[in-house]
C-alpha cells in the first residue's frame, strides 16, 4: 500500500551530549564537519548545499557500478563490507555447526553465485511457468498466473510485488480500525517506474521510452518469441492504455480519497470484466471474512473501471507475452547472464545512467538482505550494533519528544482543541530503535543451493502465506517494514511508530565522538523528521491511535493548508533538470517533514545548551554548525538519469533542494550566516513557512 511507510530515505539516531569535549576523534574532521569539503566561495545564501559540499561536488566521481556517490553510499558501502564479512564467516565455519537459519542463508548465497550452473540450466526452470502463459485459455486462468507471480514476488520490504498485473493486493491494518489487518486493492501493471514516462514529451524521458521498446524486443527474441517486435508493440501498447487510466503519482497520496471499502460483489459490479473471485482465491485470500463478504479497500478507485476493462479487452497472448517479459524482469537476477545482462542494460544502464553491475559477490549480499533479511540481520546486530547504540537513540528519541511536547503549545496558529489532540498523540508515539523485538521466523521456507530461481520464488511465496495468514487476526505490533541492515527509516500512521534499522545509525549521522551541535544537525533532524510525519499533511489525517478521522478543528485544518500550500509553490519552482521541476504536491509529505524536523532539532539542542553559550570552533558558531551538519548528511552527487527518476516517481525531494528548500525558511539560518536580500535564495519573513 502506498501510504506506507512514510520514509526518510535516511535517518539516525543517538545519544547527544551537549559538551564540548569530545570522548575521541570523530570520523570527520576535528568536531564531525568535513570542512575540506566546503566552497566558501559560494555564498550561503546562494546555494548552501555549494557551500557545505562544493569543494568535494567538484572532484567527485560517480563510479560505473553505482547512480550515485556520497554520505549515503559511503555507508551503504560500509554496510555491505559488514554484511559480506557475516557471508564469509558462515562458508568458513563447518556446515552442521550453522543453525537452520544460517544454513539456508549460505545455501541461497551458494546457489546465487554458482554461475557456471545456471548459465547451464539456461531457462529450463522457468519453463513450465512460459508454458502455462502461453497456453492461457480464459480470464480466470490469466488471473489466476497473474496472483501466482505476484505472491511469488512478494516482499514488502521493497514495495511488494512485481508490477505484473494491472491491480496489486497488499494487506495493512485497516485505516478505520487499525487494530485489524484488511485487504486493499491499488492500480499496477506498468513497466516503467511511473504513468509519465509512457506519457511526457521531455526529450530525455522520450529517449528512454524508445530504450523501453527496443528492450521488450530484444527480451523477447532472447526468450525464443517468434514475431518479437510484433508481439512487443503489443505489450508496450497494452502498458500504455494503463498508464493512460492510471492515476498520477501526487493524486494517490490522498488518503482520504484512497478508503473506498467495497464488498467482492459491490466491486465486480464498479469493475466488470476482471474475475476478481478468481484473483482473489488464487493469492490465497477468501472471498469470505469472519463477518460475511470480504471487504476490500480500493485505494484507486477511479482508475479501476478502465483497468478492469482494458483487462477483458487484451487477448490472452498479449497477457501471456507481458507475463514473460516482466517474469523475465523480475527474476532476472537468478537466470542466466544473458538475461541478466539485457535487463540491466536497460533498468540499469538506459534508465538510472549506471554503467557498471555490482560485482556478483556484492549482489549476493543485498539478494539475502532481500529475501532473508531479518535472518541475516540478527547477524548483523549481534556484531555490529551494542546495546549502548540503542539505548543512546531511544534517549534521542525521548529528548526529541520532549522538545516536541515543549513547543507544540507555543504554537500560534494551532487552537488548544487541536495542541491537546497532538499532545496526546506524541504521548502515544511508539519508538522502534535497531532491530524487532520479535524476530520472524523462517523455518517453513526451504532453500537449496542449486535452485536459485526455485529459491527466490519460494521465499515470496513464504512471505505472502506468512502476510495472508494474519488477514483476519489482530494486528502484530511487532513486525517490521525495514531489515536491521537497512540505510533508512519510516513512520507508520497506523501504528503510530516510528522505526530506525541499526545500519543507519553510522557517521556521520551519529557520532559519539563530534560535537552535539553536529549530531543535533545530523540525527536530531532526522529523527524529528520521522517523528513529524505524524503531522504531515496525510499523517495528520490519523489520530494518536492511528484511525483516519478528523482530530483538527476547520479553522487549524485551514491554518495548516495555507501555510503547506507555500511550501507546495516553493518547491514547484525548482528544477533540478531542465524542463522537469519537483513536483511540490508529490514531495509535500516529505518537504513538511524535512522543514518540521530541523526546526524542532534546533530547538533541542539550544535546550541542551541549558542557557549557556556554545563554543566557537574553528571560527564556527554553534548555530553555523548545526546547519553545516545538516548540509552534509544530504551530501550526494547522482546521474541525470537517477535523478531524473526520482523526480518523476520519489515523494522526496532530490538531495541538493531537502538542503536549500529547509534552511531559507528557518529565521535562525539567515542569522547564524548573515543571509540579506538579494541572495538567492532569500525569502522574506513574511514568506518563510512556519509549520512548528
Amino acid at each position: 500500500m502506498r501510504l506506507l511507510p512514510m520514509l526518510f530515505a535516511g535517518t539516525v539516531v543517538a545519544g547527544l551530549v551537549a559538551a564540548p569535549a569530545l570522548a575521541g576523534k570523530p570520523k570527520f574532521g576535528a568536531w564531525g564537519v568535513d570542512l575540506s569539503a566546503m566552497d566558501t566561495a559560494v555564498a550561503p545564501g546562494n546555494n548552501f548545499f555549494k557551500y557545505v559540499n562544493g569543494t568535494w561536488l567538484k572532484h567527485a566521481r560517480i563510479s560505473a557500478d553505482r547512480t550515485s556517490t556520497g554520505v549515503w553510499l559511503d555507508i551503504a558501502k560500509r554496510t555491505e563490507h559488514e554484511l559480506g564479512a557475516i557471508v564469509a564467516q558462515l562458508r568458513a565455519k563447518p556446515y552442521a555447526e550453522l543453525t537452520p537459519d544460517e544454513k539456508k542463508l549460505r545455501d541461497l548465497y551458494t546457489a546465487y553465485m554458482d554461475v557456471k550452473e545456471i548459465d547451464r540450466t539456461g531457462l529450463l526452470p522457468a519453463t513450465l511457468d512460459f508454458e502455462r502463459y502461453a497456453h492461457m485459455s480464459s480470464p480466470a486462468i490469466i488471473a489466476f498466473n497473474m496472483a501466482k507471480l505476484a505472491a511469488q514476488t512478494y516482499n514488502p520490504l521493497f514495495g511488494g510485488s512485481a508490477r505484473i498485473a494491472p491491480f496489486a493486493l497488499s494487506i495493512s491494518p485497516d485505516f478505520k480500525d487499525p487494530s485489524r489487518y484488511a485487504l486493499y486493492v491499488s492500480q499496477s501493471g506498468l513497466g516503467l517506474p511511473d504513468r509519465d514516462y509512457y506519457l511526457s514529451k521531455n526529450p530525455a524521458i522520450v529517449k528512454v521510452r524508445h530504450a523501453y521498446q527496443a528492450w521488450l524486443v530484444k527480451m523477447m527474441t532472447l526468450a525464443g518469441f517468434k514475431d518479437a517486435k510484433v508481439r512487443a508493440q503489443h505489450v508496450y501498447q497494452l502498458e500504455l492504455a494503463i498508464a493512460k487510466v492510471s492515476r498520477p503519482a501526487a493524486a494517490r497520496r490522498n488518503v482520504l480519497k484512497d478508503y473506498n471499502p467495497m464488498t467482492v460483489s459491490q466491486l465486480e459490479k464498479f469493475a466488470p470484466g476482471f474475475p476478481w473471485k478468481f484473483w482473489l482465491a488464487a493469492s490465497g485470500v477468501s472471498p469470505r471474512g469472519p463477518h460475511g463478504q470480504r471487504i476490500i479497500i480500493a485505494t484507486d478507485k477511479s482508475a479501476m473501471p478502465a483497468l478492469a476493462k482494458i483487462f477483458a479487452h487484451t487477448p490472452a497472448s498479449t497477457w501471456g507475452d507481458y507475463l514473460t517479459v516482466h517474469y523475465l524482469h523480475a527474476f532476472a537476477g537468478e537466470l542466466p547472464q544473458t538475461v541478466e545482462h539485457l535487463n540491466f542494460a536497460f533498468y540499469g544502464t538506459a534508465l538510472a545512467g549506471q554503467k557498471v553491475q555490482l560485482a556478483r559477490a556484492t549482489r549476493a549480499v543485498h539478494l539475502l538482505d532481500q529475501q532473508m533479511g531479518f535472518a541475516l540481520g540478527r547477524l548483523y546486530v549481534a556484531k555490529y550494533f551494542p546495546p549502548e547504540a540503542k539505548a543512546k537513540a531511544e534517549e534521542l528519541v525521548a529528548n526529541l519528544r520532549q522538545t516536541y511536547e515543549q513547543d507544540i503549545p507555543t504554537l500560534t496558529w494551532m487552537s488548544a482543541k487541536t495542541k491537546a489532540k497532538a499532545l496526546q498523540k506524541l504521548k502515544l508515539l511508539s519508538p522502534h530503535i535497531g532491530y524487532p523485538d520479535k524476530w520472524p521466523s523462517y523455518s517453513g521456507l526451504i532453500i537449496s543451493p542449486l535452485q536459485l530461481l526455485e529459491d527466490v520464488q519460494r521465499a515470496g511465496q513464504f512471505r505472502w502465506r506468512r502476510r495472508t495468514s494474519h488477514l483476519d487476526e489482530p494486528v502484530d505490533r511487532s513486525s517490521w517494514d525495514m531489515t536491521p541492515s537497512t540505510l533508512n527509516a519510516y513512520y507508520n500512521p497506523l501504528l503510530n511508530e516510528i522505526v530506525f534499522p541499526a545500519a543507519i545509525l553510522q557517521p556521520p549521522f551519529f557520532d559519539p565522538n563530534a560535537d552535539a551541535a553536529v549530531n543535533y544537525g545530523a540525527i536530531g533532524a532526522v529523527i524529528g523528521h520521522e517523528m513529524s510525519h505524524g503531522y504531515d499533511d496525510q499523517g495528520s489525517r490519523f489520530d494518536a491511535h492511528g484511525v483516519l478521522h478528523n482530530w483538527w478543528t476547520k479553522a487549524d485544518r485551514v491554518a495548516f493548508d495555507a501555510r503547506t500550500k507555500a511550501l507546495t509553490d516553493q518547491y514547484d519552482s525548482y528544477e533540478p533538470v531542465p524542463g522537469i521541476h519537483i513536483n511540490g504536491k508529490l514531495t509535500l509529505g516529505e518537504n513538511i517533514a524535512d522543514l518540521a524536523g530541523l526546526t524542532i532539532a534546533y530547538k533541542a539542542y539550544h535546550l541542551s545548551l541549558h542557557d549557556k553559550p556554545a563554543p566557537i570552533l574553528n571560527g564556527f558558531t554553534g548555530d553555523q554548525r548545526f546547519f553545516l551538519a545538516y548540509g552534509q548528511v544530504w551530501r550526494m552527487k547522482i546521474t541525470p538519469d537517477a535523478l531524473r527518476v526520482e523526480l518523476l516517481s520519489d515523494p522526496h525531494s532530490p538531495p541538493e533542494y531537502r538542503v536549500i528548500g529547509t534552511t531559507r525558511n528557518l529565521d535562525p539560518w539567515y542569522r547564524a550566516f548573515n543571509i540579506k536580500p538579494g541572495s538567492k535564495y532569500y525569502l522574506p519573513p513574511d514568506k518563510r513557512v512556519h509549520l512548528w
